[in-house]
């Protein structure tokens, strides 16, 4: 007997939910089987897009803030002060195609 999981959520939902994943994790996959089944079932280009570039969008702003973290404990002390800001910052800023992330 196998059990299955219900969900209320909508197959392309989900494939978003995991496409975005796998971009902002930088999973090794890539997130091209969810590519893949989002054209499948008729999502819009611009929609995949959109997922993207906030995933894309997350995962570098991610990034910036470990490097600025690590940065600020290695870095001269001129740019202490830089580092710092770049670790911190507001808490949603948009992509630079204008999507918000939150």
């Amino acid at each position: 007997m196998t059990d299955t999981v219900e969900t209320d959520l909508p197959p392309a939902t989900l494939a978003m939910v995991a496409l975005a994943a796998n971009i902002a994790s930088n999973h090794p996959k890539k997130g091209i089987c969810q590519l893949e089944r989002l054209r499948s079932l008729g999502v819009t280009e611009a929609q995949i897009d959109m997922v993207v570039d906030i995933a894309r969008h997350l995962r570098d702003e991610a990034g910036q803030m470990i490097d600025g973290e690590f940065n600020a404990v290695f870095a001269p002390a001129a740019k202490f002060a830089e580092a710092a800001v770049a670790s911190g910052g507001a808490c949603c800023v948009p992509t630079a195609k204008g999507n918000a992330c939150c």
